[in-house]
This record gives C-alpha cells, structure tokens and sequence, in this order.
C-alpha cells in the first residue's frame, strides 16, 4: 500500500540534511497542538476508504514529540484520523509503516501553515474531466466511486457534466457560467442544444430554471404530469417510452417523458377499460376523456336520482347514526366550552366518521331509475392528480328535454299550460359578498392580471397604445382596459387582501420585476442611455413588466368586473392564481352560501356540513375544494359564457330541465327517438 520505500527514504535523506524522511508505525504518532487545522471536516470515512484502495499518497509531517517516544503530527491530521480509522477496523495493522517528514521543532507551526495554505484546489472541471478519462481508460463506475468514497450517482453526475459543450465548459473555467447552470444545461447530451438554451437567452433569462424549462419545453415532467400519475411510469416504459432523467434532481423529480403520443394512447386505453365497465350500468352513452373543465360539465344537465324508502334494517342504521351524531355534537360542545382541545379533536374525527358513515347510508337511498340511465349518460375523466373521476347522469340538450317531456305526458300535464321561458320558475336569491371581501377577492384578480400582463408583452404593448389613442386621437379617455398612462403602480393590494405578499401571483410578479431592478442604473442619464441602446425585443419585455403594474381592477361589488377584455387577451384563469381558503373566503360569507358552493363541487357532502358550525363548514370546504378548480362567481370566465361552475353540477329536477316543444304528439315522438337513440 506504501507509496515510498525505504531506499527513497534513504534517498531523500541524503538530499535533504535539514530534515529527515522516516517510517513510522502508526501506534507512535500522536495529533500535535501545533497542527494549524483544527477543523479535520465531515470525509474522513471517504478518506480511508481512498486510502485503502489507493495507498498513502501523500507522507505526513511530524516532530518528535517531548518525552522522545512517539511522533507529533503537525501537518496531515486527515490522514491520521484516516489511518487510524482503518486500524481500528482491522483493515490495516496498528504498527503500520506511514512515511513522514521529520521537521525541527522550531519550524512545526510554519510548515503546517505551509503546507495548508501553499496549495489549491483542483478546478472542477478538471476534475470531471479526469472521471471521463478514468471511465475512457476502462474503469468501471462502481470501482471509481469505491476509490474516491463517493457513491455511483456521484460519479455520474461528474461524467454528465463532463459531457457539457465545450464553448460552455470553457466559459465555466472563466467564471462565465456558474456551477449551477452547467448542471441544469447537462440534461441533454446535445451540444448545439445546450449552447441555443445558454447563449441564445438574455442574461436575466439564464437562470437554472429557466435553462432547465427551455430544454425540456416538448417533454412531459413526470412529477407533475396527471397522465403520468394515471398511466404510471413504469408502465410507460414497459411500453417502450422514452425517459429523460435530470442526475442533478431530487428522487423524485427530473424525470421527463419524451414521447407524449404514447402516453396519450396509453391513458386513453385505460380510461377506455373503465368506460366499458361503466357502461355495463346500462347507460345511454359513455365517454372517456383525459381531462373535463367544468365549461365542459356545464354542457350538460344533472339527471335526477329516484328516492327509495328504506328498509327496516337500513331504518335502524340510520336512526342510531343520527342519534350518535347529536351525542357526540353536544359533548364536543362541552369540550369546547371546556377548553380541552385533545378531547375536542378526537370527538371531532370521530364525528366525522360517523357523519361519513350516514352520508354513506343516505346515498345509497338515491339512485338512477332505468329510464334514466336509457337517456343519460357518463363521462369517465381525470382530475388534476391523475384520479378517475366519473361523472354520471349526465344529460345533453335533447335528452333533457325528452326526459322532460315525457315526465310531463305521463303526469297528464298540457305543455301548453307554461310559457316556455321558464319566468314561472323561482330561482334561488343569490347572495351578495360583503364589500371588504370583494375588495379583497378583486385584489387577487388585480394581481393575477398584472402577472398575466407582465407574461404578456404583446396584450401590454397594446393595452398602452389603445389607451394613447383614446386620450390623444380620439379625445376621450380608456374606458375599458385599467391602464394608468400616468404610470401610478397599483402597489396597495395589501391593504385589500392581507395575504396578498405571499400569494403565487405577487411573488411570480415580484421574481419578474427582481432581475430588472437589479440590472438597472438609478442615474436618470445612466438609465435611459442604457434604455436607448436596449434591443427592442428586451425594451418590450421591460415595457411589459412596468405596465402590468399599473393594473387595477379592484371594485366594492361582486359582480363589477373591470379589465374583462384585458383578461380576456391575456387568457386570465383564476384557478391558476387563487385558491379557495376558509380565511380568504368561505369565513367571509354566510352558511348558507358556503353550502350552496359545496353543492357545486362536492354535492354529497352538503348534508353532512350542514349540520356543522360556520367555521368548521368553512375549514370542510377548503379542504373539499381541493383539486376542484372551483372559483366562486367573482372568478368565472372573463368572456361571459361561463355562469357559476357549479351549475353544471347541481341536480336538477325532471319538471324544470327545459321546456317540451308545443305539440303533444312532437313530444311523445322526440322522446321515443331519443331514448331509442
């Protein structure tokens, strides 16, 4: 394992009479105080292990110690602590020779000063280089780590970047592309790919992300892909799909999936096996789709479930659920009042069960007639997680007035008897938010506009010259697009909303703005001259982010909505700005209103919230609308066209679905055509 023999001991002797090479058996060499690096690190493991498989490089530097019995090591504690890790794990002997350089005591501090501040670390890049070359010389992976005490994945990913450009690699030496870009840049092998992704961006646009996200824009991340979670990867590559796998990511990120045709056909085929399934339910029609909004739902009309009269078993069941529902609401009254919160929540999880339990009971009392399934249908999807989600008693225009009409002639009812717009059906009140809560939930929708906008330098560049020609060639003022050409930023958003700071829309804004503040001169001629000189593709950018800004659209009423064409261009989608909160919402409107929207997302759950205080409804709903996508009417559709989400998803009695057409006989031949079909 000795690198130096007795001969070169011998020899470096002789050229060096100031100081003498020696072996000396490892029980004999003691740490000194006189050794300058108290701190010896975290890698002594990985040291020994290199040792072990590598030998001694390098000798240690000693003084014979006080009491002339042993040696004082002053520059190479590492090494010791390493050698003397080995012995104990009987890897090497405890006497075994380590060759040292024996220094007068005078000049102890200084050469071990010497020899830790008289050097430098290696370059990284050389050193990813010399892994290549290990591996080009024919070493295995596994043999290299096992030399360097390092793992598999280690060596890895120094080959991986070592595979980078070498435009790139040289650009790294010169301190001009950072470590952490080099690895977001290694996850392709393609060189032009990586130097298009690096020089092609503007500075600002260089980070790790970015480089990572512009290298991967045709590929599907696995980590948060729903059809990936639905088809699952290994299924995936079984059938052949290729896989790119980031080295430089956590476990379970990085990984992204190149061909998207595949994982469409697989996730349609098995969504296709779960329709058949369905369909043997004796349903009109079934569809499978990878993914529904609730526009999609809103379509179609909620055919209405049959009532069934219990039978004296399930009479028994329910009756003592319910009984023990009120039991455990009353004590858990009194733990409250009593202020012991352990016995409070476990009387509340176990209201929950059983309130599970009874909602689970009343459901199974409610079901879809025969005829109903002749005419209705289902539609077999995914929500965002990659969950099934089956939407059933689903009805189209015709079907529903079909199932309408035919309710109407078999009652003996004459449509003739109703005027066909429906005025003489009561609609539900719907009702208003207070004030300071739609101040607040138009605060969100101003900063998810500014953020869209800011994305958006096309729609910003436009909304500031449409409002410039309607003050300067037209004589008027901007009525429709909240663009302050004054250029006052709309900045007190969080007098609005007090959670306003930490929402994804103002931090999204605040990294845009970041970079330009910081590359930006605050010298007035400094800043425009670096103004004038800017590309005008980068003026635009910064133009974009200074005018979103200004964005306004905070109002005192619900259903005032400033900046819909602004939102509209920008393709404005709340669902990917708000979420839906007890403290940013459901605590802020009334009991009744927090279940009409649990009625539009999670109708089944009513019943059971209902029985609930407000603030526990309110905490229930935010934990329901997870995953949902629903917003509330403030939120819906800038276009108009979509009214609450929920709509779609609300049971609708037969009498009220549509009108019947004017003729009885029509009627009667519409429906047997429909149910036929």
């Amino acid at each position: 394992m000795n690198t130096i023999t007795h001969q070169e001991v011998q020899a470096l002797q002789a050229a060096t009479p100031a100081q003498s090479m020696l072996l000396v058996p490892l029980s004999q060499l003691r740490p000194s105080k006189r050794n300058v690096r108290k701190t010896l690190g975290a890698s002594i493991n990985a040291l020994a292990s290199s040792i072990q498989r590598v030998g001694l490089l390098q000798n240690l530097t000693v003084i014979l110690a006080s009491n002339r019995e042993h040696y004082e090591v002053v520059a190479g504690g590492r090494r010791l602590a390493a050698l003397k890790l080995l012995a104990k794990k009987h890897r090497i002997a405890k006497d075994f020779e380590v060759p040292c350089l024996l220094v007068a005591d005078a000049s102890a501090r200084t050469a071990s000063l010497t020899e830790n501040v008289q050097r430098e670390t290696m370059h990284a890049a050389d050193q990813f280089e010399a892994f290549a070359a290990l591996i080009a010389e024919g070493r295995p992976i596994e043999d290299i780590a096992a030399d360097f005490g390092v793992t598999p994945l280690v060596v890895q990913r120094r080959l991986k970047l070592a595979n980078v450009s070498p435009r790139l690699m040289a650009d790294y030496r010169a301190d001009e592309v950072n470590l952490d870009q080099l690895m977001a840049l290694a996850i392709t092998d393609d060189h032009a790919a990586q130097e298009a992704a690096f020089y092609d961006a503007p500075n600002w646009q260089r980070n790790p992300t970015a480089l990572r996200e512009r290298l991967t824009e045709r590929e599907i991340d696995a980590h948060r892909h729903p059809l990936v979670r639905f088809v699952g990867l290994d299924t995936y590559e079984a059938a052949g799909g290729g896989v790119r796998r980031d080295l430089f990511a956590d476990a379970d990120q990085g990984i992204y999936l190149t061909d998207t045709g595949l994982l469409d056909r697989l996730a349609q085929d098995k969504l296709a096996g779960m329709a058949d399934t369905v369909r043997a339910e004796g349903w009109a029609w079934v569809e499978a789709v990878p993914a529904t909004t609730y526009a999609d739902l809103q379509t179609f009309q909620r055919a209405p479930k049959e009532p069934r009269k219990a039978n004296a078993r399930e009479a028994k069941r329910i009756a003592k659920l319910q009984a023990k529902l009120q039991e455990i609401g009353q004590a858990l009254d009194t733990a409250l009042e009593a202020e012991d919160e352990e016995k409070a929540e476990a009387l509340d999880e176990e209201g929950r069960s059983v309130g599970d339990q009874l909602e689970a009971m009343e459901a199974e009392l409610l079901a879809y007639s025969p005829s109903i399934r002749a005419a209705a249908g289902v539609v077999v999807t995914l929500d965002r997680q990659g969950e099934p989600v089956i939407h059933r008693g689903l009805l189209r225009e015709a079907e529903a007035k079909a199932l309408r009409t035919l309710a109407r002639v078999q009652g003996g009812i004459d449509p003739e008897d109703t005027d066909g717009d429906g005025d003489d059906i009561p609609k539900p009140k719907k009702t208003a938010i207070s004030e300071k809560l739609a101040r607040r939930m138009s605060a969100h929708r101003t900063a998810a506009l500014q953020i869209e906008l800011a994305r958006n330098p096309q729609v910003s560049l436009a909304a500031l010259v449409h409002g410039m020609v309607q003050r300067v060639l037209q004589n008027g003022y901007a009525v429709e697009l909240p663009i302050r050409i004054s250029v006052r930023p709309q900045d007190g958003l969080e007098g609005y909303a007090p959670d306003w700071p930490q929402s994804p829309a103002a931090v999204a804004l605040k990294e845009l703005q970041q970079p330009w503040g910081e590359k930006l001169p605050e010298d007035d001629g400094d800043l425009f001259a670096m103004l004038v000189a800017m590309p005008q593709d980068e003026l635009v950018l910064l133009l974009a982010v200074c005018v979103a800004s200004t964005v306004d659209v905070v109002s005192s009423r619900e259903h005032d909505a400033p900046g819909t064409m602004l939102a509209q261009a920008v393709g404005l989608d709340m669902a990917a700005w708000w979420t839906p909160t007890a403290e940013g919402y459901f605590s802020h409107v009334s009991k009744a209103m927090i279940l009409e929207a649990v009625g539009q997302f999670a109708p089944g759950q009513v019943s059971r919230l209902a029985k609930l205080k407000k603030a526990d409804i309110a905490s229930e709903a935010e934990r329901l609308a997870v995953g949902t996508g629903w917003m509330p009417a403030m939120f819906k559709s800038d276009d108009g066209t979509a009214d609450a989400q929920g709509n779609a998803q609300a049971d609708v009695p037969t009498e009220t679905l549509e009108e019947a057409p004017e003729d009885a006989a029509t009627e009667v031949e519409e429906v047997a055509e429909v149910l036929a079909a």
